[in-house]
């Protein structure tokens, strides 16, 4: 099972970009997409259709913001639109897809770009982590997609120094994310790929981008319990729709 996530930073915004072509060219069983920033009849699905994806969509209650989605080859067992948490699933954070051996979640973590936001993603944090150790008891074999808007390590962003303060690199957020991996994930990238420079954001300032100047913020964290169904772990920088990059990961199930 081949499967990639994708902050698309607008998913109209992505299609306009051709979208759709280079999904075709992944070949991609399952894509978890984040901020789609659009209800589901707002978008063009047949593109989606035509490319023999069924689509599941879980937008926020405010209109052109946040959102995920997932767009799978084989339908799903099972679709779970958000978590249970009202203030979650309010702003369309989280879905999941139920398939034969595995569950896959597609998760779009808040950023702290200010001090209210960074107490909500606290938050969120905390009550995430007891909503998963509660689903891994029905769900042993999770893999968690999506955005989570931290940088774990001081090899995934670009100048850990200057950024140490920044909200996504802040230490408490970063042994937040260490604590969660510990809770029972692998992280699938990092389990494959020790290299440095490696990054799946980048700022729209002072072209970051082509300096890469950037932040690895996108995982595909996999159960301990899939650990050696692990065939790939990648990046795929050259996929330009979004300031994000897709990620991905190949399950042997």
């Amino acid at each position: 099972m081949k499967i990639l996530s994708y902050n698309v930073n607008g998913i109209r915004a992505a299609l306009n970009k051709g979208f759709a072509d280079w999904l075709k060219a992944t070949a991609a069983d399952v894509i978890c997409i984040q901020e789609t920033k659009a209800l589901q009849e707002q978008v063009d699905t047949s593109l989606l259709e035509d490319l023999g994806y069924h689509h599941y969509w879980f937008s926020a209650q405010k209109k052109g913001y946040s959102g995920v989605a997932i767009f799978s080859k084989t339908a799903p067992q099972n679709v779970e639109y958000g978590s249970g948490i009202d203030h979650m699933d309010f702003e369309g954070r989280i879905i999941r897809a139920d398939f034969e051996g595995v569950s896959v979640m597609s998760l779009y973590l808040p950023s702290g770009t200010n001090m209210e936001r960074l107490g909500y993603k606290f938050q969120f944090m905390d009550e995430f982590q007891q909503y998963i150790n509660t689903l891994k008891k029905t769900h042993p074999k999770l893999i968690i997609c999506g955005d989570y808007n931290i940088c774990h390590q001081a090899i995934d962003i670009h100048d850990p120094v200057r950024n140490k303060n920044v909200s996504g690199f802040l230490p408490e957020e970063r042994a937040w994310l260490d604590a969660f991996m510990h809770s029972g994930f692998i992280d699938s990238f990092r389990y494959l790929n020790p290299e440095p420079h490696q990054y799946s954001w980048w700022s729209y300032r002072a072209n970051a981008r082509n300096n890469n100047k950037g932040w690895r913020i996108d995982y595909a964290l996999v159960s301990e319990a899939l650990k050696e169904n692990i065939q790939r772990s990648f990046i795929l920088p050259e996929a330009k729709h979004s300031d994000h990059c897709p990620v991905g990961v190949e399950i042997h199930i």
